[in-house]
């Protein structure tokens, strides 16, 4: 193999082990130090493959791939450590043919190499415009922006996939911001928000005296996205009759309105989502094969809030100025041991509860400053608040003590914890010093020494 590769990035180190690993590959590897550097030796040769970072003196490599593009036909991948929506939009739209997340895998890097030498020649890819909402720089999410990127452009019909709250009909509109039908509408339906009687109305629209309460023609949504996109939201939900009427209207393009005999010709792009497993569905008998099979055409699979922590902390961030310019409170700020704790949080309804999180303490947490102990108010659902819980507020509370230099942190722990045992096992046996006790595993004489301890240190208090 005698592919001539260029390698520009103003870091040496990254330089000099990417082209090592590329050489071992089998390829011809030359190396530059700046963007200007690659355009001067473009006048006497030319690569077969540019990777170039995006940030370096002078020129940048977003600039570096522009003039390419202008000059020679050659495909470029781009590699930076800022992970953001921007710079992906910036290198997607310049017309890269791939995107690197620094610190990247070595052999994730030759595989991509290989990849766009041999099935992605140079042209022109999309960019990716999102909500504020969809942020990111886990790994997680910046494979979800590199597929937002790429199939954008596209008519392909879309099934976005992931638990409730994770953001699919965010990526949705992505889809079709920058897809050729941005300037036409856009138009959403979650199909489990109306009941079962409705949806074939909702879907495909009525004509005048179809049923009762019919009194005039009414455009479904598919006549409203006529040239756009139409997001179904929890298709998995959609009944059995009306899937085989929207198989009908993928496969041909057509479709009647409810009590109607004009046949309706169509040109929408599809974008489905669901938080349910359809090959399940399938095998229960409540879903198509057919319809799955025209729907996954391209899948998006969006990652649980949990399984992407590093991300919390800048969503966190975002939510809470975010309310607080829209609510117009007073600014706000997390500590840092409010966003460990936040990170250490499943958050079962992702992204959603994270934001709802957010907004709520824009405008109750007391203080400038939202600490950990702030992160309960007004919830009952917090980590606190479940049995299992508590270390995790035991764990927050240490890390604020410590963290403001409080003295005497160990003995305030263990006498708290001994009066919270002693007083919650009393409760529940009645006063009972004897039962209550022995359902500790401590003996009667203990719990009274321990008891009129933490008695007499509360009358000293």
């Amino acid at each position: 193999m005698n592919a001539d590769i260029w390698i520009a990035d103003d870091d040496r180190n990254v330089r000099f082990v990417l082209a090592a690993a590329l050489r071992d590959a089998g390829y011809a590897v030359r190396e530059f130090g700046s963007g200007e550097a690659v355009l001067a030796a473009l006048t006497t040769a030319r690569p077969i493959l540019l990777l170039t970072d995006v940030r370096m003196p002078g020129d940048d490599g977003i600039h570096v791939l522009q003039q390419l593009r202008e000059e020679v036909e050659v495909p470029v991948i781009v590699m930076s450590a800022y992970t953001d929506i921007a710079t992906t939009a910036a290198a997607y739209r310049a017309g890269a043919a791939d995107y690197l997340a620094k610190p990247f895998d070595l052999d994730h890097a030759v595989e991509a190499v290989g990849r766009v030498l041999a099935e992605m020649p140079a042209g022109e890819a999309p960019a990716i415009v999102t909500s504020d909402a969809l942020l990111g720089e886990s790994t997680a999410m910046r494979e979800v922006f590199r597929l937002i990127g790429r199939v954008a452009a596209s008519d392909l019909n879309v099934l976005i996939t992931g638990e409730t709250g994770t953001g699919k009909e965010l990526v949705a509109r992505a889809l079709h911001a920058e897809s050729a039908r941005r300037e036409r509408p856009f138009v959403a339906l979650n199909t489990a928000a109306i009941p079962a009687e409705l949806l074939e109305s909702e879907l495909f629209g009525h004509e005048a005296g179809a049923f009762t309460g019919a009194s005039r023609r009414h455009a479904g949504r598919f006549e409203q996205a006529e040239g756009g996109s139409l997001f179904l939201d929890e298709i998995g939900d959609m009944p059995a009759s009306l899937q085989t009427r929207l198989l009908r209207v993928l496969a041909e393009g057509e479709f009647y309105r409810v009590g109607g005999r004009e046949l309706l010709r169509c040109d929408v792009r599809i974008i489905a989502a669901t938080h349910q497993d359809l090959d399940t569905l399938i095998e229960a008998g409540r879903f198509r094969a057919d319809l799955k099979h025209r729907l996954d055409v391209v899948r998006i699979a969006l990652p649980a809030l949990r399984q992407r922590r590093e991300d919390i902390t800048l969503l966190a961030r975002h939510f809470l100025a975010a309310a607080v310019q829209e609510l117009k409170v007073s600014p706000k700020h997390f500590s840092a041991a409010a966003l460990r704790a936040l990170a250490r949080h499943d958050f079962p309804g992702n992204v959603r509860e994270l934001e709802n999180l957010c907004r709520r303490l824009a405008v109750i947490a007391p203080g400038v400053e939202i600490r950990p102990a702030d992160l309960g108010r007004g919830r009952s659902d917090t980590p606190a608040a479940t049995g299992a819980g508590w270390t995790e507020a035991l764990r927050a509370w240490a890390e604020q003590a410590l963290a403001e230099d409080e003295a005497d942190i160990h003995a305030r722990a263990r006498e708290a914890l001994d009066q919270t045992l002693l007083e919650a096992s009393l409760t529940v046996h009645d006063n009972q010093r004897g039962r209550a006790a022995a359902a500790l595993g401590v003996g009667r004489n203990t719990l009274t020494r321990k008891l009129g301890t933490t008695r007499s240190a509360k009358k000293g208090a």
